[in-house]
């Protein structure tokens, strides 16, 4: 598939191929061939019996089907989900479904030339409809012979008409983008050969692009650090946005063109896999009501891995600190992050509703926990009560001092 548009012939012969195979209602006279002028993608809008819909189409799309024919650009099928459900049994009585959303096309899996983009649940619905010898007319919009840019932007504007989560969104404009940032989490571990970013994130789930993002961002931000400016510098990590434009992401691939090479980034990202299987493995085979549902998965808090990064990327240089940064994994007869101390660490300040560290996500959860790691990277003893209590008081410490800094150079006019 080229990135190249489609000349009105081509267009006009695909719609002609079309009508011809799929029979729609629509006779060729009434089949208008349009243009969404926002893209120039020419399609048309018909309505088609669910047997074709089902035989000719699929919903296992690739969004680029040359260099990333494995990775699928639709949701995954929601099965329990009660609208879907209800959608389902409706199709049995004979409910006719709209707003399909599907391209044309054989330059892959010619087989099934129907790629539905939008209305995944629908074409389930309807196959299942099918096993009842039920095959009404549905409406489809219909695609031609689509681009890369072009079936991006079917994706996004398909996904959008069910609430497209901010997840999907990233996953399907980083896949647009390349496999990199895929692939360079498939090599340090933090998602599985051949696995792809979650379409929402859940608790042990894959990882997110954003989570992806944030963990890099961060590690690039803690190396610009100068860690004797450590106890005078606003150490808060970043959480990258979701659902839209990063535009410091890309700010930081175009500064850092050797990314996705950069050893020490690369250490990082495998040391930071191994300390999420640890903590996972750590509650393996343990009473799973005495378990709180998070602390297995207490690593991938954003909070934790966002600063966890940060102090990564700012001991880049000290060796002797930077090991044992990463050693804390291997805490003995205990999860590493020790989730039931992080659980107790409060501060004074801290509502009646706080409980405890590691359970948000703000800027000064993320702030505590810099100071944490940067604390346990002095004397590697791990993630301890005192260590908690301490990193907290240390937080709360260094913004009073930040508080005075700003406020004499205001005063100063600086």
């Amino acid at each position: 598939m080229t990135d190249s548009k489609l000349s009105d012939g081509q267009a006009h012969g695909l719609l002609h191929d079309f009508a011809q195979e799929f029979q729609p209602l629509e006779t060729q006279d009434q089949l208008l061939e349009l243009t969404d002028c926002r893209t120039g993608a020419p399609y048309c809008e018909c309505h088609l019996k669910g047997s074709s819909i089902v035989s000719l189409g699929t919903t296992d799309v690739p969004l680029d089907p040359e260099e990333q024919p494995e990775y699928r650009a639709n949701r995954d099928i929601v099965v329990n989900d009660g609208a879907f459900q209800t959608m389902i049994k409706d199709a049995k009585k004979r409910r006719s479904f709209s707003n399909i959303v599907a391209e044309y096309t054989k330059e892959f899996d010619s087989d099934h030339p129907l790629k539905i983009i939008g209305g995944q649940h629908r074409f389930e619905a309807i196959r299942a409809a099918l096993s009842g010898e039920i095959d009404e007319y549905h409406g489809v919009k219909v695609y031609l012979g689509l681009d890369k840019t072009q079936r991006l932007d079917v994706q996004l504007i398909s996904n959008t008409n069910i609430a497209i989560s901010g997840d999907l969104f990233d996953r399907l404009q980083e896949t647009f983008q390349g496999p990199e940032l895929r692939n360079w989490c498939q090599s340090v571990g933090l998602l599985a050969v051949g696995e792809d970013f979650a379409d929402s994130y859940e608790r042990g789930g894959p990882i997110s692009v954003k989570m992806a993002r944030t963990f890099i961002t961060n590690y690039f931000n803690g190396m610009m650090l100068d860690a004797k400016q450590f106890a005078v510098t606003d150490t808060t990590p970043v959480v990258c946005p979701t659902g839209g434009p990063d535009t410091e992401w890309e700010k930081l691939k175009a500064a850092r063109p050797q990314v996705w090479t950069d050893k020490g980034l690369l250490l990082a990202g495998k040391e930071f896999a191994l300390l999420t299987k640890a903590q996972r493995d750590a509650f393996k085979g343990s009473n799973k009501q005495k378990t709180k549902p998070d602390y297995p998965e207490k690593a991938l808090n954003m909070a934790v891995m966002s600063a966890w990064g940060y102090v990564a990327g700012m001991l880049h240089a000290n060796g002797p600190r930077l090991k044992r940064h990463f050693a804390f994994r291997n805490a003995v007869a205990k999860d590493p992050l020790n989730a039931a101390a992080l659980a107790q660490g409060k501060h004074k300040t801290d509502p009646q509703n706080y409980r405890g560290l590691g359970y948000r996500t703000d800027p000064r959860e993320r702030g505590r926990f810099v100071e944490l790691f940067y604390l346990q990277a002095e004397d590697g003893r791990g993630i301890t009560p005192s260590a908690i209590d301490i990193a907290i008081k240390q937080y709360h410490v260094k913004q009073a001092q930040l508080e005075v800094i700003r406020a004499k150079a205001k005063a100063k006019g600086i």
